[in-house]
């Protein structure tokens, strides 16, 4: 239901604008290009949409082989004359099997969505989220590094900025050391949103499933605020971020104004032909370890405003590549010492800007 424009206009109250610009579709036309994550929510959104630019080769690289398969069987069958599409199973953990991947493909570009995204589970798991987000961005920046690949864009998120969970804290190192490679002779850049309407395992249908089911929904806080846009957007919009890109850019999508969660749940119990309260009880269940209030997107003054009017670079001092080794070596050996709490303790002092609780 949620591929259904009419019904996100209503949820999101705008117009929803996926449109990819010639420049873009000019970047990767005829392109050899690996999706990491690929059969994931943003990563098939990602390869629908490079697909449709015309790229050659389109190399779908997931741990997850089911979802993984159906895409490729998708595209497959729409693009079959104009496309070629390959599946490669391995996760982004394993450095040698990323070598094995470079070494066969000679890739043009490199899209990593490839993450661990869910809040309250990394904030259980610290060292899987520092292992998947952390060391397995390290491994496909510098494969791509090695192998001279034009360019590599990071999908990072809102919740980097002033992270207050652990998923936050790792995807904020996470563009740290992607504008860390800011003189690196392949052009790195990271391209941080918010939440995805539609997405796997996201709000909108989790909250669907349940109204369906006769369900109670829950909300932590009634106050609760968060910027929204559409797999489509996202997708789209990562891509004229990545055709933009020369060196070292942290690109942040306009998402226009943070809604109020209480208030699209309520849209939404109307839009399936219920009342709120009345049909559908919504409970108030508190915060959760990690969560935000509301989220930003900037920093703060000194962002730029790209050509196109919904992408800004955001302008930040960065750290040098021995610095955020020193920072890796660092969180390495924290997560050998398998205890969560001095993962945090590292991942709270690899981001010093974050507001990670560091005592239980």
């Amino acid at each position: 239901m949620f591929r259904n424009e009419e019904l996100l206009k209503k949820l999101l109250l705008r117009d929803v604008c996926p449109e990819i610009s010639e420049r873009a579709k000019n970047e990767y036309r005829g392109k050899t290009i690996l999706v990491t994550g690929g059969g994931g929510s943003i990563g098939s959104h990602l390869c629908r949409a490079l697909a449709e630019c015309g790229a050659a080769h389109l190399v779908i690289f997931d741990i997850y082989e089911n979802r993984a398969f159906e895409l490729c069987d998708e595209l497959s069958e729409k693009y079959a004359s104009q496309v070629y599409f390959t599946v490669e199973i391995g996760s982004v953990r394993d450095r040698d099997r990323l070598s094995q991947l470079f070494s066969q493909y000679d890739f043009d570009v490199v899209f990593h969505a490839a993450a661990h995204k869910h809040v309250p589970l990394m904030e259980r798991s610290p060292e899987e989220a520092v292992k998947n987000n952390i060391f397995g961005t390290y491994n496909v920046l510098c494969e791509s590094e090695k192998h001279i690949c034009k360019k590599v864009v990071v999908i990072s998120t809102d919740k980097a900025v002033n992270p207050e969970s652990v998923m936050g804290a790792t995807k904020r190192f996470c563009e740290m050391m992607v504008t860390a490679k800011k003189d690196s002779s392949t052009s790195f850049s990271a391209v941080r949103f918010g939440n995805v309407a539609g997405s796997a395992g996201s709000l909108l249908p989790l909250l669907a499933a349940r109204i369906e089911r006769g369900e109670r929904l829950c909300i932590t806080d009634k106050r609760m605020m968060r910027y929204f846009m559409t797999c489509e957007e996202a997708a789209s919009l990562c891509l004229e971020a990545g055709a933009a890109s020369e060196s070292g850019e942290l690109f942040v999508l306009d998402m226009g104004r943070q809604i109020n969660v209480y208030d699209i749940m309520c849209r939404l119990i109307i839009a399936m032909g219920l009342e709120p309260g009345r049909d559908v009880v919504i409970e108030e269940t508190g915060i959760r370890p990690g969560e935000k209030l509301s989220e930003r997107l900037l920093y703060g003054p000194g962002t730029k405003r790209t050509e196109n009017g919904r992408i800004f670079i955001e302008k930040e001092e960065p750290l040098t590549v021995e610095e955020t080794e020193r920072r890796l070596a660092d969180l390495r050996c924290a997560v050998e010492t398998g205890d969560r709490r001095t993962v945090i303790q590292a991942l709270a002092k690899a981001v010093p800007e974050s507001r990670l609780k560091t005592e239980e």
